[in-house]
């Protein structure tokens, strides 16, 4: 497939985009921020253990898609809570108050604004993430974002996690759309790559300056922060 782009001012821009569908975790959402706000009683533990927590959060996505053996992603959370707080000799009763909080990401700082940008340039908008229904709308009415986006959609419908195929094609299903018809954002790398080859347009968020991956698939941009992505994105533009 020929991707359509064009130039203005110098940036390169899609051409054909219908909707725009965000990955939530890490990409509107900072994962980071559950951990960290318990800073003062877990000191130094802190950074280590929201790392640890989120690779073995994704491990365990993938590993249970692999297997064919799904649980949803509270579950998956808790057990890489147990799993990171072990492994660092951490108290298990910090457990409650981490989940809560996991559930009450705090949003990075443009979200709202880049959202109400491309709504009002005439894109659908929709959330397309792991999240289970009720994460999901949590994580939007603490964040005082609940009519932020147009649609929520959580891997729930079809059982398996990202970057199963079966994923990416609910965004078409439901939205009525061609793949090439939606441009996907994710901060994570292995997402972005995951929607590139099932043929949506992609836009990765490298919010951290990451190494590109080698994986099939690429990303058709990258940028460092949200607010980019709107000069990608002139106009919402008939197929």
């Amino acid at each position: 497939m020929v991707k359509d782009m064009a130039q203005a001012n110098g940036v390169t821009q899609f051409r054909g985009i219908r909707a725009c569908v965000f990955d939530a975790y890490g990409t509107l959402f900072d994962v980071s921020s559950a951990a960290l706000r318990l800073r003062p009683r877990l000191g130094e533990s802190a950074a280590a253990l929201a790392a640890l927590w989120r690779d073995k959060q994704l491990q365990y996505t993938w590993l249970r898609t692999a297997q064919g053996r799904h649980a949803d992603f509270a579950q998956v959370t808790r057990d890489a809570l147990e799993h990171a707080l072990q492994a660092l000799q951490l108290d298990a009763s910090f457990e409650g108050e981490l989940l809560a909080a996991f559930n009450a990401l705090d949003a990075f700082p443009e979200v709202a604004q880049v959202l109400a940008q491309l709504r009002a340039r005439g894109f659908a908008t929709a959330i397309l993430s792991n999240g289970t229904p009720a994460m999901l709308a949590q994580l939007l009415e603490d964040a005082g974002m609940s009519g932020a986006v147009d649609a929520v959609y959580s891997v729930e419908s079809v059982g398996a996690f990202k970057p199963d195929r079966r994923v990416y094609e609910i965004p078409c299903a439901r939205l009525q759309l061609r793949p090439e018809q939606i441009c996907f954002v994710s901060s994570n790398a292995w997402d972005a790559h995951g929607a590139s080859a099932f043929g949506m347009r992609v836009v990765w968020c490298n919010r951290r300056s990451q190494v590109p991956d080698r994986l099939p698939g690429a990303p058709d941009a990258q940028v460092a922060s949200l607010e980019q992505l709107p000069a990608l994105l002139p106009m919402a533009r008939e197929p």
